[in-house]
């Protein structure tokens, strides 16, 4: 049975953060309407008949006038009753305006609605449930009766909540290997043989005849002998004499995940079980 949740806020900020809310809990955003102007740019016909449609003559007059002196009007349909009660208390917790008090406040208010008791139907009212779409006259007061019923059973009912397990995969860094490369010098070390050509002048005392040879070469001159040596002779030559490759390799393995979920465990204690 679909419903209609209205807030009236004073403040525009706290019905935006009442939508944001009820976004949160899960509502649709096509099932939220909210309206935020000046009241003087109200429509108050269009309010009138809003409100009219929904609580009827008497009680729609009061709320208008609270409407029009508002800031922000929240609406909110719901599918079910249970829905609906969410509803109205998420916009309580935002700040929805007492429509009660705030209709005597203007000296519009009304003492109750028909079909309704003061009491049931001022906890309509502060609830913010309105009456079911679809109905009207008599059948919308029974309808609203049942509404303000089952809200009351849901206050007294305990929800069971458990905790689920889900589990996934993010990656993570482990490790890192980083390659540098820089240049160092060392000493080596080589022998090597090196011959070196060394002139020795020697006398000998001779005492014999001249002979032609002798004679010949009787005048002045000169021999002149060079010497030599081997000295090192350094050359260097780059070559590659190893590689050095980075690579990663890919491994599976298995792990168990271990955790503890909570639950509701409702014991029941005294009174009488159904047969």
């Amino acid at each position: 049975m679909s419903q209609t949740v209205v807030g009236i806020f004073d403040d525009p900020s706290d019905a935006q953060d009442a939508v944001q809310q009820l976004l949160i809990h899960g509502f649709s955003r096509a099932d939220i309407d909210i309206s935020i102007q000046k009241s003087e740019q109200r429509d108050e016909k269009k309010l009138s008949s809003f409100f009219t449609s929904l609580f009827g003559t008497d009680t729609a007059r009061s709320y208008t006038e609270v409407a029009r002196q508002s800031g922000a009007i929240v609406t909110v349909h719901a599918d079910s009753p249970s829905q609906a009660a969410q509803a109205a208390n998420i916009l309580d917790d935002a700040g929805a305006l007492d429509m009660d008090e705030q209709a005597y406040q203007y000296g519009t208010g009304v003492s109750g609605q028909a079909g309704l008791s003061e009491q049931q139907a001022g906890a309509a009212e502060r609830a913010g449930i309105a009456e079911p779409i679809g109905t009207c006259g008599p059948a919308g007061a029974t309808g609203r009766e049942e509404t303000i019923a089952e809200a009351a059973s849901r206050e007294n009912a305990i929800p069971i909540i458990e905790e689920q397990l889900n589990v996934g995969k993010r990656e993570v860094e482990t490790g890192r290997v980083k390659l540098r490369s820089k240049i160092i010098e060392q000493p080596v070390e080589e022998h090597l043989r090196l011959r070196e050509e060394h002139v020795h002048v020697e006398r000998h005392a001779v005492n014999r005849p001249a002979s032609e040879a002798d004679l010949a070469g009787f005048k002045e001159g000169e021999i002149e002998i060079v010497e030599h040596a081997e000295v090192p002779v350094v050359n260097k030559e780059a070559r590659v004499v190893e590689e050095v490759q980075i690579e990663k390799e890919i491994g599976e393995r298995e792990e168990i995940v271990r955790e503890k979920l909570r639950k509701t465990q409702v014991n029941v204690e005294g009174g009488k079980r159904p047969q």
